[in-house]
């Protein structure tokens, strides 16, 4: 596992050499441009929490670091709050472009979005749907915003506030469950293990004794397990890399509060992952894990055949190992373990242009990100904070794509007019045909969240009075409605 650098210098040029680990030349040379920019600018400068904002930058730009993120992003992780300082992002983009300018805007405006605080229902609804409007346009985005909130609860460990168990609930309600759509198993663990350490500190405090009570016990046996393993695997010809797992306090409290089981009867506070070549590898050290250890009933799990949603594949076993003691093995391959470890951080494959290698790829990936922030979205829906305020409707927005894949959100029901009508009033005047991922459909269908939406259109005209029939479902926006009755009282009136 890869670990999160936390040094903070004081000067751009001692930065960069963490920030920029992976990185070649000009990217290199990007970052340390950002970091120049943003040192002085930041100097003497705090965030809301009290946290200056230059270690900020530093701490955020580690995390991106860790799991892999291009120059780019770390560039924009860095230049988080310089649309802020700079008033607009027009210096940035001449400095360095339309993506970093971009992307740092799109993070500065998630940056004061803060969902679970919000006292309205419909004010709640309406920042939800802005973030995943935000976050559609570039995934990067939202792996920003993760390591800076990953950050900002590493400053509150050691710097205890007024807000803290309010970031804390707001974290685990909110931004642990994207980590977790996302993957990003670096980030996720820590937001939710110093989520839960703010919450709840007497448990957190407890579990943490019982784990470290039986640390030396459990490492000696941990290192006696991987020696048998390894003996077994090598005879059976299966090439393999073993590892004893960490387990987070969180995941441990949760799956005790799940099971109804206390510490001890837990399958998986011991732990081996397996790294092999290959998927035929994978079921082939599974069998030789088995015919070793006696498998415990119920407790396999075949993500391979079956991944989980946000992409995760392993196999998951659990054995009466040595001694007859229970032991959980995962065995995955190693690009598993790197989707596993860094999310669609590990998907973020970039020539050296910074162009995205094949459009429709590209595309395919956007539709699969929406389709997981859409999924994130409804699993908000459904923690604490939205459970007080049920009358916030966390579905009444679907989101499509325009041909280019840039994201346009309508109201539930809208259909391909309303789309054309969002786009341009000319566009929809003008609407004469639909095509919805590639096939021709009526313009009263409803559109659904992920689809790709054509405007077929005359070179000139206007719209039809059946747009606006009460029979009808023509239009469910309220800006198509308006704009077509526009039409018509102007040609009325030029009459």
């Amino acid at each position: 596992m890869v670990s999160v650098v936390q040094l903070h210098p004081q000067n751009s040029a001692a930065a960069l050499e963490p920030l920029a680990e992976g990185l070649a030349g000009a990217e290199r040379a990007l970052l340390a441009r950002a970091l120049e920019l943003a040192e002085p600018l930041y100097a003497g400068q705090t965030l809301s929490t009290g946290e200056p904002t230059w270690p900020h930058a530093l701490g955020l730009g580690a995390n991106l670091a860790a799991i892999g993120l291009d120059g780019a992003g770390r560039a924009a992780g860095v230049l988080f709050a310089a649309p802020k300082h700079l008033e607009g992002i027009e210096r940035l983009r001449e400095a360095f472009g339309e993506e970093i300018a971009g992307l740092a805007a799109g993070v500065e405006k998630l940056h004061r979005l803060r969902v679970a605080t919000r006292a309205s229902p419909l004010e709640q609804n309406e920042a939800l749907r802005k973030m995943v409007l935000g976050m559609a346009e570039d995934v990067r985005v939202v792996l920003i915003r993760l390591a800076s909130r990953t950050q900002t609860l590493r400053w509150f460990a050691k710097n205890p506030g007024a807000e803290r168990a309010e970031y804390a609930r707001e974290t685990l309600d909110i931004y642990a469950p994207l980590a977790n759509r996302l993957g990003v198993w670096q980030l996720k663990w820590e937001l939710e293990d110093l989520s839960f350490r703010f919450l709840e500190p007497e448990l957190y405090k407890k579990i943490a004794q019982m784990l470290d009570e039986k640390r030396a016990e459990r490492e000696r046996y941990i290192a006696g397990a991987i020696a048998a393993l390894a003996r077994e695997l090598e005879q059976s010809g299966v090439r393999a890399e073993i590892n004893g797992r960490p387990k987070h306090i969180y995941s441990i409290w949760n799956k005790m509060r799940a099971k109804g089981v206390d510490f001890s009867a837990l399958h998986d506070v011991r732990a081996l992952r397996v790294i092999v070549a290959g998927i035929k590898d994978c079921y082939g050290a599974l069998g030789v894990v088995h015919n070793l250890w006696q498998p415990i009933p119920r407790e396999f799990d075949d993500y391979i055949s079956r991944p989980k949603g946000n992409l995760y594949q392993s196999l998951h076993t659990a054995v009466l190992g040595p001694a007859g003691k229970t032991l959980e093995v995962q065995i995955r391959t190693e690009e598993m373990h790197r989707q596993a470890e860094f999310g669609v951080a590990a998907h973020w494959h970039y020539k050296e242009t910074g162009k995205p290698a094949r459009a429709e790829g590209a595309f395919e990936q956007k539709i699969a990100w929406l389709r997981q922030l859409l999924a994130w979205r409804d699993e908000v829906a459904r923690t604490p904070w939205a459970e007080r305020t049920r009358e916030a409707r966390l579905d009444d927005t679907a989101y499509v794509l325009t041909p280019q894949g840039k994201v346009v959100d309508l109201p539930a029901g809208a259909t391909p007019i309303d789309f054309a009508y969002a786009l341009h009033s000319d566009l929809g005047h003008r609407c004469r045909g639909a095509k919805v991922d590639g096939r021709i459909v009526p313009l009263d269908t409803p559109l659904a969240s992920g689809q790709r939406v054509e405007i077929v259109a005359a070179k000139s005209g206007g719209p039809s009075r059946d747009w606006l029939s009460a029979d009808r479902a023509f239009v469910k926006s309220p800006r198509a409605r308006t704009k077509i009755r526009q039409w018509f009282n102007a040609q009325a009136l030029a009459q």
